[in-house]
């Protein structure tokens, strides 16, 4: 399934505020699809979990070339991927928010 939401946020079709950017991204994340498109959009959603915008997703998944994308749960508490990173960066209501909790 392709995630149209997420390719109209990557190449900036749609305007959206940080907060509605991250959330798309981060649903993307947890639905696991857009791991299987092209480089780029795997390579800024690695980059919002990076920097402590998003958190992996609640399964682990594989990308195109087959290598796994671990779930949240498959990496420590408070290291980049983690409830505990986000949160740590951003507060814990941006990182209940972000993941609509």
């Amino acid at each position: 399934m392709i995630d149209f939401e997420l390719m109209d946020a990557l190449e900036g079709e749609t305007p959206l505020d940080p907060f509605e950017y991250y959330s798309v991204l981060q649903s993307a994340i947890n639905g696991g699809t857009a791991w299987k498109l092209q480089g780029a959009y795997g390579r800024e959603l690695m980059a919002a979990i990076e920097n402590g915008y998003c958190m992996l997703g609640f399964e682990s998944k594989k990308d195109y070339w087959g290598n796994t994308i671990p779930s949240r749960t498959d990496v420590k508490p408070g290291t980049k991927g983690s409830y505990e990173y986000v949160a740590d960066r951003f507060g814990n209501m941006w990182a209940d928010t972000i993941d609509g909790g």
